[in-house]
């Protein structure tokens, strides 16, 4: 077991204890669903849940690989549930959410990765919440040909995979997983889909060199990808990676206008930033962007 690093002044969050918060719990558990804001330990759950936004996590709680940051079971998860789509749009439309985030466990098990299951989903809130513009936050689909079509084809607004670290650490940190088909994935994204807002994320704390950091986000640009979000990694767990360094705040500001730069669109960094943290004020953001560029 390897031991926890003391977390700096800036990364503590307050304890979540409002009724909304509570209200967003009775809608999650009352609909059978799981959420990656309790699955994977996100420390903003207090202030998301309490202003009723919640990221479903489909395709049950266990996952197929074993990524050394990730505090998601790991196993062989149970069938997929043909009734989840249904009760997810129900979710969304009761929480009143203008903007959700839907992601999933890996799927390896399955032959498409979980793709038509995705466009399920998809299809439940357009037919539930037609108002509601819906972000996909999916697994890589490796060796899933088709997977990634499947997806696109049902409309999402938004297409976001996580490249999570730099290439150098994957073997230790992302091991199920391959850095260029990651990319090569976001690319497809766009390719297939000029009009379609493409979105990755990394963290940093893990051992990544500055230089490094700036490749990927070389990297990211030349895929096309539009919003990028940098967070500091948290280790869940002891038995999980270790923290190598508590990222400052003045040093998130510096990478996303280093990002900025670069030519991203939009570009979220700070200690707490995750993926889907304020996703539907940064896509309302996005599309005001492009309308302007069009203008």
């Amino acid at each position: 077991m390897r031991p926890r690093t003391a977390k700096p002044s800036w990364i503590r969050v307050r304890a979540p204890g409002s009724a909304a918060h509570a209200e967003t719990a009775r809608v999650v558990r009352s609909h059978g669903l799981h959420t990656v804001c309790e699955e994977a330990g996100c420390p903003n759950i207090g202030e998301c849940w309490s202003k009723r936004h919640a990221t479903f996590m489909i395709m049950g709680d266990t996952c197929t690989r074993a990524c050394a940051f990730c505090n998601v079971r790991t196993g062989m998860p149970r069938p997929l549930d043909a009734d989840e789509p249904r009760r997810v749009a129900e979710a969304t439309k009761k929480l009143g959410l203008t903007h959700i985030v839907v992601t999933s466990v890996d799927r390896d098990d399955l032959k498409d990765g979980g793709a038509q299951h995705f466009a399920r989903v998809i299809a439940a809130l357009r037919e539930a919440a037609p108002a509601t513009t819906v972000e996909v936050l999916t697994p890589d689909f490796l060796r899933k040909d088709g997977a990634l079509e499947t997806v696109l084809a049902a409309g999402p607004d938004v297409f976001n995979h996580n490249l999570e670290t730099v290439p150098r650490l994957y073997l230790s940190i992302r091991p199920g997983a391959r850095y260029f088909h990651s990319l090569r994935l976001l690319q497809r994204a766009k390719e297939i889909d000029r009009r379609l807002f493409t979105k990755s994320g990394i963290m940093v704390g893990l051992g990544e060199a500055r230089e490094e950091v700036m490749q990927v986000m070389d990297d990211l640009r030349s895929a096309g990808v539009d919003f990028l979000t940098i967070g500091q990694y948290l280790q869940p767990s002891a038995r999980h990676a270790p923290v190598v360094r508590f990222v400052p705040p003045a040093e998130f500001d510096a990478l996303r206008s280093i990002a900025v730069a670069k030519g991203f669109a939009l570009v979220a960094a700070s200690p707490l930033t995750r993926s889907s943290y304020h996703a539907g004020d940064d896509f309302a953001k996005l599309r005001a962007a492009r309308r302007a560029a069009h203008a």
